[in-house]
């Protein structure tokens, strides 16, 4: 448990440094990518682009994170919360809605606005197979899952999982 603990610290970590170097921008300025459409690859995929997955068990975390940072999981997703990105102790919850046909996660306080990122990672081993094999990214959604926004994300399709910067808490799905 503790050095399957640690390598999924190291793999975050690391994720979050190539997350962090990639891109200086904290808040999305330009147009951002459409949403895919599926006509190319039928209709395993909903038309918004979002991967379907079977529903995973409703679960909910509250944490109070402080300067110092923090860990957060929920089901199989975790958000790790580096040093300085809080300037001040703050309660969060991590929700894992059921039902949605989707892997999703949602955060409160909603717009909380981070100093430095901090790195989701959401697990897609409950998703379509076609899926499986797509690249995958963590897309910022309305409570309706439309898609507004792609963050920038790393895809590990040995491990099931994918890692995005977050710089603000809402919504979020795993997307193709």
């Amino acid at each position: 448990m503790q050095a399957a603990r640690r390598r999924l610290l190291g793999i975050v970590l690391l994720c979050g440094l190539a997350l962090a170097s990639a891109c200086g921008d904290r808040t999305p300025t330009g147009p951002q990518p459409a949403a895919p459409s599926a006509d190319l690859i039928g209709s395993l995929l909903g038309a918004t682009g979002l991967l379907k997955c079977s529903n995973l068990p409703y679960a909910s975390t509250t944490q109070t994170v402080g300067i110092a940072g923090g860990i957060l999981k929920v089901g199989p997703h975790t958000l790790v919360i580096p040093p300085g990105a809080l300037v001040r102790p703050t309660a969060i919850t991590m929700t894992l809605p059921t039902g949605l046909g989707v892997n999703a996660v949602k955060f409160q306080p909603e717009g909380l606005q981070f100093q430095v990122p901090a790195a989701l990672t959401m697990s897609y081993a409950n998703c379509s197979l076609l899926g499986k094999l797509l690249p995958k990214r963590i897309a910022y959604t309305t409570n309706n899952l439309q898609i507004l926004y792609y963050l920038l994300s790393l895809d590990n399709l040995f491990s099931k999982y994918v890692t995005g910067k977050v710089n603000h808490f809402s919504s979020y799905v795993i997307a193709w």
